[in-house]
Formats: structure tokens, C-alpha cells, sequence
């Protein structure tokens, strides 16, 4: 059971009632039940350790169940990718469940609805139901077909399923009331006729359920105690609990549908219309793209699945839909990566620096650090020489007091190196410096060992050695958005919010311990943020992802309406 010690959340407190009331222990069973008609996103995350971690704070089994009932759009490739992101995030499911495992006897009790008188074969076009069904505010029509005899609907209905009729003829709709103030009660949609190949019953079936009968039925045969959703399915659950009424057994486990709010996150776009769009018309490279809210992307970007936990536990769960600053999970990023990303040095802007009076051809193999916060600290070794290349940003031959880098005639340290001191600048016909002279504190080395200097200068820069730099291609992203709720505007196509800039593609230089990196590894680059291994990377071409900055200092862009 849910611990005392932290506060229950609503969904918390509807099963610990529940558990009051008399449901056995034994009983709680949760599923997350996605549709494979497109990658998992940020908003599935929350969904996913909402289920999963109610099934580990009550020790009860979590199913997967695949909702497949639209072949038109689902894939083999979908259902991959959903279990390897699950998994990714830390959590196993009891059973892997299809809706598809279902369709023999989701078939077989719409036979018995029909033969009940509880659901007929409709052969209206879909204009003539859109205006039977009436709206909000009027009241719908009986289809002219809505009293068929038993026996006539039978027929049709199975001619349906044996592929006799063409797609849009004939659908099966149950007989509810056509008058309800719930539009989804009025002859609710059960089956239509789809000649599509399923990714996993082939040919088998020419008819397919709709979402609302298959799912709540899905729920009742795994014997689900309680089915979680977002808010847009509050309508649906009277429908939901029709449906149950007409096939529960007291003998059994009623499954109870209760809602949550959807958490939209800014500057993104969670639906899966507008995400594969994205995709289709190429703004952007892929469903794991680094830019994109799905969970591949992020994954690819670089942010630990302990994070994407951890800023699910943040925003907790609601009973109203709002807007979740992306900023805070970057935050719960940030704050993972500097807990397990090793510090190491690049160069992604470079200047030459020459320190004139260190011997030229020696190298020396220095002792850095790899992580401040590890228990027990490691170290690695770094190449220094006499030829560097320090970040351009770090040098300026006039600066101000403030300005506590390398300038003419002031000392800086060189990470885990020596102490320099600017003399002079080399410039090309333009006036770009291209050179930086120095010198350097012979008896100013920093480090861990007796012979460490404990001399202390106000700056601290790094750099990476030229003879022993190796060139990665590093990718640096801006938001996906301008606005950051892209899609609020609803007169406004949410692609007109496309952040030209985006990504920036630029050649910097690393130190060589990052030669062996590989694919998702996570690093720190010191000074300049967090970094991980694309999956482009080769031997021949490092690649890396900017995960996030060392702090949130994203200047949010002004919406241009």
C-alpha cells in the first residue's frame, strides 16, 4: 500500500477508499494502454510512472496492452519503439496485452448485443448520422435502420466481418439513447469495416472495434481495477460504464475509469497529428529528433531516465490541465547530470593560444578530476603543450574589472594546469585575433600531488591542447517554438512558431579521453554545459548532442503576434 509518510494524491486516495470499502489487495492491477499509431512523448512519461509507479507503491502488476485498433494507422515500428522507451525509463510491465488478442471476443458480445436488441447495423452514410446525431444542444434522430430485426442485423453484421461490403457501407452501433445530453451516448460507433493489414492478425479481420468498445472490454478481461486517463476522456466514461454493465460478472473485478489532467509542457507540441507532421514534412530529422517532445528524442538529446522520473514526481498529478514550464525539466536534468556526467574539457569556439616560454615539443599528461560530487573521487589524465586552444569568448585584449579571463597583463589559471599571463595578440589583415601569446608560472601547476600550487588567481578558463585535440561535430539547440504554447492559438497553423534557429551546427575541439566515447554517453563539458554521444557518431567523426546548460539562461523569445 501507498506509504503513510507522503501526501496522497486524488488518484492515491480513490484507491485506498477503494481499498476501505473491501477491494482485495491482491486485486489492484494498473495498465498503460498506448495506441501504436506514433512514438511515446513527454506527456506519455507522466502516464507511464503514474501507472508503473502506482504498481511498485502497492506491489501490483502494471500491464502494456497495445491498443490496436485502427490498422490504417498502426505500426510493428510503433510498438518497438513504446516498449524500448518504457523499458528505458526503468520499468518492466506484467503482461504484454494486445486489444488485438481480444477481437474473437469483443466480436462474440457484439453478436450477443444484437441478439439483446442492444445494437444494429447502420447503413447511412456518414453525412446522414453526422445530422441524426443532433448537437449539444438538440437532440439526435433515430437512424432509419435502428429497428433491423435480430436476425436481419445478424446477417449483415457477420457479411461484415466475412468482407462482403465495401469500407464506409455498413457500421454496428449499439442502441443506447439518441436523446442523451452525452453526445457520446447517442448509438455510439462499435465497429466499422476497415480492409486494412494488421501489423499482427494479418487479413484476419475486415471489421475493427472502435477505441471506446475495445478499451474499457480490454480492461474488464485483464481484469484492470482501475483504468487511469487523461481529462478529454471524462465524457467517455459513462460510455465506458454502459458498455461494462452489459457484459459484468459480480463474480469479477469491475474496472473504474477515473481522470487526470493532461500536463502540457511550453514551447513543445504533444499531439501525435502534429508530431508526425513535424516528421512528415521534414522540419525535423526524425520521431528522435533532439528537438522533439517524444520520449526518443529526449533520449537522444541526452536527458536521464532518472530525470524524466523525477520531474513527473515534481508536477505531480492534477484535476485541471495547465502549462508546464519546459525550464523545469531541464532543471531535473540538469540537476541528474551533475550527480553522474564526467567534466571534461572542449573547445567549441576556438583561438590559438601560444605559451611562449614553455619548451617547445615537451608534453606533460596532467591529473583532472572527472566528477566533484563522486563519493570517491577519480581521476583521468589531459595532454598540455605549448599550443592550446581556449574559447574566444575567454579572451579580451581590454576588459573591464569584471571581466575576471585572460586579458593583456592579467592572469588567468588553466583548468587542472598552470597560471597564465596574456602578453600579446597576433591579428589577420582584418584585425581578427587569430593568436594569443603568454606565459606561464613554471611553479603555478595545480592538481592533487605535493607539488600542486596553492597560488590563486581570480579566473579560471579551459582549453584543450592542439597537438592532442580531437574535432567533434557538436549540435547546440534552442527550443523547437517560439511561443511557448505553439499550438494554443488555434486560428494560427502552430508550424508558424518554428524556430528557425533552433539547431546550430558547429565544429569545436575535445580533449582525447573522449575518443572511446560512446552512443548516449553524458559528459560535461566544464564551463559550457552538458553534452552526450549522438548516435551519428563513428571513429572517423565524433558527434555530440547539447543536452542542457549548466543553468537555465534561455531568454524566452516574444511571441511576433
Amino acid at each position: 500500500m501507498a506509504t503513510e509518510e507522503k501526501s496522497l494524491n486524488f488518484l492515491e486516495q480513490i484507491i485506498e477508499e477503494d481499498l476501505k470499502n473491501g477491494l482485495s489487495q491482491d486485486k489492484l492491477r494498473f495498465r498503460f494502454p498506448p495506441e501504436p499509431n506514433g512514438y511515446l512523448h513527454v506527456g506519455h512519461a507522466s502516464a507511464i510512472c503514474l501507472n508503473f509507479g502506482l504498481g511498485i507503491d502497492y506491489q501490483a502488476p502494471v500491464n502494456l496492452r497495445f491498443d490496436d485498433t485502427n490498422p490504417a494507422k498502426e505500426e510493428q515500428e510503433y510498438v518497438d519503439a513504446i516498449k524500448k522507451d518504457i523499458e528505458w525509463l526503468g520499468y518492466q510491465w506484467a503482461n504484454e496485452c494486445y486489444a488485438s488478442d481480444y477481437f474473437q471476443q469483443l466480436y462474440d458480445w457484439a453478436v450477443a448485443f444484437i441478439k439483446k436488441g442492444k445494437a444494429y447495423v447502420d447503413s447511412q452514410t456518414s453525412e446522414e448520422m453526422a445530422k441524426q446525431k443532433g448537437t449539444p444542444t438538440q437532440v439526435g434522430t433515430n437512424s432509419p435502420y435502428r429497428d433491423r430485426s435480430v436476425e436481419e442485423n445478424l446477417d449483415l453484421f457477420e457479411r461484415m466481418k466475412n468482407g462482403e461490403f465495401d469500407e464506409g457501407t455498413h457500421i454496428l452501433r449499439a442502441k443506447i439513447d439518441m436523446a442523451s445530453t452525452n453526445m457520446l451516448m447517442r448509438d455510439p460507433i462499435m465497429y466499422r469495416i476497415l480492409k486494412k493489414h494488421h501489423h499482427r492478425t494479418g487479413n484476419d479481420w475486415c471489421i475493427y472495434p472502435m477505441y471506446d468498445w475495445a478499451h474499457g472490454e480490454s480492461d474488464y478481461l485483464e481484469q484492470i481495477s482501475h483504468s487511469f486517463c487523461t481529462l478529454e476522456f471524462l465524457p467517455h466514461r459513462e460510455l465506458y460504464d454502459w458498455f461494462l454493465d452489459q457484459v459484468y460478472d459480480e463474480t469479477k473485478v469491475r474496472p473504474k475509469q477515473r481522470e487526470f489532467a493532461r500536463r502540457n509542457l511550453s514551447h513543445t507540441v504533444v499531439s501525435k497529428r502534429k508530431l508526425l507532421q513535424l516528421v512528415e514534412e521534414k522540419h525535423v530529422s526524425g520521431w528522435d529528433d533532439p528537438r522533439m517532445s517524444t520520449i526518443s528524442g529526449m533520449r537522444r538529446r541526452g536527458y536521464p531516465p532518472m530525470a524524466i522520473r523525477n520531474f513527473a514526481k515534481t508536477i505531480g498529478i492534477a484535476k485541471r490541465t495547465n502549462l508546464i514550464d519546459v525550464s523545469l525539466l531541464e532543471f531535473c536534468v540538469r540537476e541528474e547530470l551533475n550527480k553522474t556526467a564526467p567534466r571534461v574539457m572542449a573547445v567549441l569556439n576556438p583561438v590559438k593560444l601560444v605559451i611562449t616560454n614553455y619548451p617547445e615539443g615537451q608534453e606533460e599528461w596532467l591529473e583532472a578530476e572527472n566528477n566533484p560530487e563522486e563519493e570517491v573521487m577519480t581521476y583521468r589524465k589531459v595532454p598540455f603543450s605549448k599550443e592550446l586552444y581556449i574559447e574566444r569568448e575567454d579572451f579580451q585584449e581590454e576588459a573591464n574589472k569584471k571581466f575576471f579571463r585572460l586579458t593583456l597583463g592579467t592572469e588567468v589559471r588553466l583548468k587542472n594546469a598552470y597560471i597564465i599571463k596574456g602578453e600579446s595578440v597576433i591579428k589577420d589583415e582584418n584585425g581578427n585575433i587569430t593568436e594569443i601569446h603568454c606565459t606561464y608560472d613554471t611553479d603555478s601547476r595545480s592538481g592533487s600531488g605535493t607539488e600542486a600550487s596553492q597560488r590563486k588567481v581570480k579566473g579560471t578558463i579551459h582549453w584543450v591542447s592542439i597537438n592532442h585535440a580531437i574535432p567533434a561535430e557538436v549540435r547546440v539547440y534552442d527550443r523547437l517554438f517560439t511561443h511557448e504554447s505553439p499550438d494554443g492559438n488555434k486560428e494560427i497553423d502552430f508550424k508558424e512558431f518554428i524556430n528557425p534557429n533552433s539547431l546550430e551546427v558547429i565544429t569545436g575541439f575535445v580533449e582525447p579521453s573522449l575518443q572511446s566515447a560512446k552512443n548516449l554517453d553524458q559528459f560535461q563539458f566544464q564551463r559550457l554545459g552538458y553534452f552526450c554521444v549522438d548516435k551519428d557518431s563513428s571513429t572517423e567523426k565524433l558527434v555530440f548532442n547539447k543536452t542542457v546548460g549548466l543553468r537555465d539562461t534561455w531568454a524566452k523569445v516574444e511571441n511576433k503576434d
